[in-house]
């Protein structure tokens, strides 16, 4: 027998009125509540009532009755997913708590070691100062014998039993460097590790090449990890390919794998590396997977792979993968990447980059643990992300935009490429590759099946050198500022060839102008790298003489934009796309990549082309302060790689090379412009500005700002400070208030403004220089504004009322009040005029 109830416990029980009493639904007026819970958990009040009138058994119960159980069937549901939640959380703590302490371990006994080691040599040092005193020939005998037994390395037999012992000579130097002392690792700078850290990454420090330590944890079975880890062209961007040239099996269920492997060339300043491999795979006992590679360079009695053309062997010291079983599920995985990139094949100024642990552990130790994350993430999701495609499509296209720019960037030969005569400066590479299989990749029909017109792929690409900057600021600006360095004309050109549209050579800006609106599409788990779509609106060319105006899509890949992370490369790659692309879309990438040189020298900044505003960092967006750079320490160097591609039809090709090696020389000027500006340099090094040709620097100029601020209101602008113009400028650039100059001419320009004053107008300092006073007032304001310009030059300052003046966006901005005054310098001539904002916001 039913009876009124008015809350739902645990299990359907039911309270009654009476609160000593309860009852419990019968099972089969549970089923039909779940039936309905699983179609709509929430159920409106007619949705309950019809359930009540089509179901017989719930007759008896009140809407208000069905109504709390839904609530209360909802409630048990949160706690279930959060108790969930929590039992996944505590394993993953748990197993990074013994990751932790394994670790506390290693190190424990590396303090042992070096300590010990510490004690051998200064008695070693000891002995060697007694000795020198009486007998002068130790040390050339000393040295003489280490000579002789670093040259000789006999080969190694490379017979079946000869690689077996290979193997387990590999596997045991692997494990001595993943859990043990035989390397001494240090933290990779701003790597912070903790549960929802990528890992623990360290780098080597006074051994033998370059070297990199990754340990963390990943959802996936150890199985799956070692099939994704060993696939290492589908995660690792620089592989170019591993063909596999020979399997043995090993009486312990293992298998002997002879590789050939090659990598990109991450500049076109240097050669591609290549590496002959033997890769062991190893089951343990305790079920945990060992997957080491070493190379077998010096070898005999079996097979061997002979020098390539254009690629420089490098090798490969005892390195792999630990995959062990984490309680509960998923794997605990210890990576070590150890190599000799034979830094010697390269110029000087690039062999800092031959010799970087830090560059190896970001762009191979590290992008190993983020593809298993990535994958053990989608896992867990729905299937469809990004404008409803298929992760491991966006991922396919991530990975064709960043092959076909390293493709670029090669050239290599056996891909069809061919390089151009120079055009007598060789400051520009200009490549063409005729090749079927080339061309079937970018274009192959009109949209209505009409044969390709395009037949060829022609790349401009070139290296250059940056000082003084950091590679995530320039690239950044870059993206969000593309009309400060692109063609929209060249746009409009390699758009249209990519689809084979007839259309006539560019003339170099020639079609209009528009905005660019960046639609996002895709990121990984810690935003390092995202996929977006960037629609140029309102871009045209004269094509036959006709302008055509309309929208233009790149598909464009960013990484290494987060200028917090220290000394990491950054690259943004762009291809054209039509408005509805397709997973198997033809694509021809272009785009940049700046690198990090950590080298030790000390490197004069490059000439400032821009006004004083340079001498503080750009960007309303997530920018900082000049003086800030916490991410950008100890490299003033990087090489920065430029790669642009064209589809063109054959007989254009010399006219083709010619707007490309215009077009990349246009870019590295624009490149050299942009850096300047953002360049954290010191202030004095800054000549010239567009004020005026007697303008001063940017300490002077801020000085003079606050000293006339005081001269005509009576009050300081800002605290007195005795240490000195730098801090003035720093204080100035600091202020709540937006300070903004502008010139002296008819049509004053603005030439500077501290960061409120960028936030305030949206824009930067390089873009700063393009507007006028009068854009930012609407016509009442610029009015008034302009009947009282003689007052602020007779009397020295002007104050206004509040009111709402205009961003470089259009948005509008209340502010309380602004004043408006008079900058002299020491002389008390007239230097430029500067205005407050107080209390702006935008409405």
């Amino acid at each position: 027998m039913m009876m009124t109830v008015s809350s739902v416990g645990k299990d359907g029980k039911m309270g009654s009125t009476d609160p000593g009493k309860y009852v419990r639904y019968t099972p089969e007026q549970v089923d039909a509540l779940e039936r309905l819970y699983h179609e709509c958990p929430k159920p409106n009040s007619l949705r309950r009532q019809q359930l009540i009138r089509e179901c017989s058994i719930l007759s008896n119960i009140e809407p208000k009755q069905i109504k709390v159980w839904f609530q209360n069937r909802r409630c048990r549901e949160k706690q279930r997913k959060e108790a969930s939640r929590l039992q996944a959380v505590n394993r993953k703590l748990t197993a990074m708590n013994k990751l932790l302490m394994e670790e506390n371990d290693r190190l424990q006994k590396q303090v042992a070691q070096l300590v010990y080691e510490n004690s051998y040599f200064r008695q070693q040092n000891q002995n060697v100062a007694t000795l020198a005193t009486t007998d002068t020939s130790c040390e050339s005998v000393v040295t003489s014998g280490q000579q002789h037994a670093t040259n000789q390395r006999p080969p190694k037999d490379a017979s079946p039993a000869g690689l077996m012992s290979i193997a387990e000579e590999t596997i045991t130097e692997f494990l001595s460097k993943a859990t043990g002392t035989a390397v001494e690792w240090i933290q990779l700078p701003g790597m912070k590790p903790g549960p929802d850290s990528i890992g623990i990454i360290a780098i080597s420090h006074g051994c033998t090449g370059v070297a990199a330590r990754a340990c963390g944890l990943v959802s996936l079975e150890p199985t799956r990890v070692a099939e994704i880890l060993k696939d290492r062209p589908s995660w690792y961007r620089d592989c170019r390919a591993v063909d596999v040239m020979n399997v043995l099996t090993t009486g312990n269920g293992g298998t002997i794998e002879l590789l050939y492997m090659q990598l990109y060339a991450l500049t076109t300043l240097a050669p591609a590396r290549d590496f002959w491999l033997m890769r062991y795979t190893s089951f343990l006992d305790d079920g945990s997977i060992v997957v080491c590679e070493r190379s077998v360079n010096n070898t005999q009695n079996g097979p061997s792979m002979p020098p390539v053309q254009h690629f420089v062997r490098a090798e490969m010291l005892s390195s792999g993968y630990l995959i062990r079983p984490c309680e509960g599920g998923g794997s605990i995985i210890h990576i070590v990447d150890h190599m000799d990139l034979e830094p010697w094949s390269v110029p000087e100024v690039l062999r800092p980059l031959y010799e970087s642990s830090t560059l190896l552990a970001q762009r191979t130790t590290t992008a190993a643990l983020r593809q298993l994350r990535q994958i053990s993430q989608e896992t867990s999701q729905p299937p469809t992300s990004g404008w409803g495609r298929r992760p491991a499509a966006l991922r396919a296209l991530s990975q064709k935009l960043s092959k076909g720019f390293n493709e670029a960037v090669n050239g290599f030969m056996d891909e069809g490429w061919s390089t151009m005569e120079s055009d007598g400066i060789d400051d520009v590479t200009v490549l063409v590759n005729s090749s079927l299989g080339k061309m079937v990749g970018a274009n192959q029909y009109y949209d209505g099946g009409f044969p390709i017109m395009n037949n060829a792929v022609l790349c401009a690409r070139a290296s250059m050198l940056l000082q003084n900057v950091p590679p995530q600021v320039v690239l950044r600006f870059m993206r969000e500022h593309r009309s400060e360095w692109a063609d929209s004309s060249i746009d409009a050109y390699a758009a249209a060839s990519v689809k084979a549209v007839p259309c006539s050579l560019p003339v170099s800006r020639c079609g209009s102008v528009g905005g660019q609106v960046i639609l996002p599409l895709a990121h990984t788990i810690e935003n390092e790298e995202f996929m977006e779509v960037v629609r140029l609106e309102n871009v045209g060319c004269y094509q036959e003489d006709i302008l055509m105006p309309g929208d233009i899509f790149l598909l464009q890949l960013c990484s290494g934009l987060d200028e917090n992370a220290v000394g990491t490369s950054a690259e943004l790659i762009f291809a054209p796309i039509d408005a509805s692309f397709s997973d198997d879309a033809p694509l021809l990438p272009s785009g940049f990549r700046i690198i990090p040189i950590d080298s030790a020298k000390d490197v004069s900044s490059p000439k400032c082309t821009l006004d004083l505003t340079s001498a503080l960092e750009a960007g309303p967006a997530g920018s900082r302060a000049f003086g800030d750079q916490s991410g950008y320490s100890g490299s003033n160097k990087s090489v920065m790689t430029i790669a642009f591609q064209f589809a063109f039809e054959a007989h254009l090709q010399e006219s083709v090379a010619s707007m490309a090696r215009q077009y990349i020389r246009s870019i590295v000027s624009s490149v050299q412009r942009v850096a300047s500006a953002l360049s954290p340099s010191h202030f004095g090094s800054l000549t010239g500005s567009l004020l005026s040709p007697g303008t001063p620097e940017a300490q002077s100029l801020t000085r003079w700002i606050c000293q006339s601020y005081s001269y005509y209101l009576g009050a300081e602008l800002i605290k007195p400070s005795n240490e000195g113009g730098e801090s003035i400028l720093k204080a100035l650039w600091h202020h709540s208030d937006a300070v903004l100059c502008c010139s002296l001419k008819a049509l004053p320009v603005f030439t500077f403004a501290n960061q409120a004053g960028l936030d305030m107008l949206e824009t930067t300092l390089v873009a700063l220089q393009d507007i006028t006073l009068e854009k930012i007032f609407d016509d009442n304001g610029r009015k008034t504004l302009f009947s009282e310009l003689p007052q602020i030059m007779q009397q020295g300052f002007l104050c206004l009322q509040g009111g709402i003046c205009l961003s470089s966006m259009g948005r509008h901005i209340s502010y309380e009040r602004a004043v408006a005054w008079k900058v002299s310098n020491d002389t008390d001539d007239a230097q430029c005029m500067c205005f407050m904002f107080m209390n702006w916001f935008f409405v």
